[in-house]
């Protein structure tokens, strides 16, 4: 065989194998949740049912999210990385529509003062749920703050984050639109 059809030979071989092999990094990167750093929780994890007390004395019961994707998100006024991403989410919850989308924060805090002059010096409105017996927290099991879970519109858990995060960026829209359209 000639040298140069085996140096072309070989050259392609080489191309296609490098193509191959970068598949799955390109894939990965391409996943919103790898980007994010948010753990998928495995096929069929159902999330806890709960009902919680709003700032304003509603309470709110999990069953009346069916059907739409929720960000249950864990934080406390004394969390600095919840400060940080606060914002953020009160972004997240504006360019997503509310007929598929809820965002809710669930506090252990038990100072209806404070936190509604935590959210002021902010300057957010995000729907705060009281978790005074740490119960659902417990159900969801949060060890650390931040700690935010996505759950899919059939009830099931999509993901989960521990630290602050960006919510409002390209990233956390796209696994927000993902879970959204998954049907789940």
């Amino acid at each position: 065989m000639h040298p140069l059809l085996i140096r072309i030979g070989t050259a392609v071989l080489l191309s296609l194998m490098s193509i191959i092999s970068a598949g799955p990094r390109f894939a990965l990167a391409s996943d919103p949740f790898v980007s994010l750093k948010m753990s998928q929780l495995p096929a069929g994890s159902m999330a806890a049912s709960f009902a919680l007390t709003t700032l304003d004395g509603k309470v709110v019961k999990s069953s009346e999210l069916a059907g739409k994707v929720v960000l249950v998100n864990f934080w406390a006024t004394w969390c600095g990385p919840c400060k940080e991403e606060m914002p953020s989410l009160a972004r997240l919850q504006k360019q997503l529509d509310p007929a598929h989308f809820v965002l809710i924060t669930v506090t252990t805090d038990v100072q209806p003062r404070g936190i509604t002059h935590f959210l002021s010096q902010l300057g957010v409105s995000v729907p705060v749920l009281f978790d005074e017996d740490q119960e659902v927290s417990r159900s969801f099991m949060v060890r650390g703050l931040p700690t935010t879970v996505v759950i899919g519109r059939d009830g099931t858990l999509a993901g989960r984050a521990v630290g602050p995060r960006a919510w409002d960026s390209p990233e956390a829209v796209a696994v927000m639109r993902q879970v959204m359209e998954s049907g789940k």
